[in-house]
């Protein structure tokens, strides 16, 4: 059986957005006020502005220490559990409703499409109160896949 050669690809802005785009299963990492990371398994999408976005409660962990403070790490992976990843660091701001009901729109339609009635959904948003989390990409690593390194092919 051939060995799974682990690689790493530099991509540019585009390229990153490229990649999320059609993943929305990632990691978020904030940083707690001891300055430990708080790990949250979400979804996610892209944003019309290439910002990732990730709906969340306000009273939930991930929430507050981003608000605290405004940085935040998402791994972006793929569905397979083998596949390509990334990890995205940036800016990262909470929208909360009734304010944030246009960026939940995007937030929609970046992971499942146009919603059959946009009233509907917006209520539903205001009803939950639902927060958003938008990330910033400042820097990003290689979109990677892990295997043996090439000197053992």
């Amino acid at each position: 059986m051939a060995r799974s050669i682990a690689t790493n690809e530099q991509v540019g802005l585009e390229g990153l957005l490229e990649f999320v785009r059609p993943r929305h299963h990632m990691v978020l990492l904030t940083q707690r006020s001891d300055g430990s990371t708080q790990a949250s398994p979400v979804s996610g999408g892209v944003d019309a502005e290439g910002r990732i976005v990730i709906a969340t409660y306000p009273e939930r962990a991930k929430t507050r220490n981003v608000r605290k403070r405004p940085q935040a790490s998402v791994v972006v992976l793929s569905d397979d559990w083998d596949g390509a990843w990334v990890q995205v660091d940036g800016d990262a701001e909470v929208l909360d409703v009734p304010e944030a009901l246009d960026a939940f729109v995007d937030y929609f339609r970046s992971i499942s499409g146009e919603h059959p009635d946009w009233d509907e959904y917006r209520q539903a948003m205001v009803d939950q109160g639902k927060s958003l989390i938008r990330l910033t990409p400042r820097r990003w690593g290689p979109v990677a896949t892990g295997g043996f390194p090439a000197r053992l092919a």
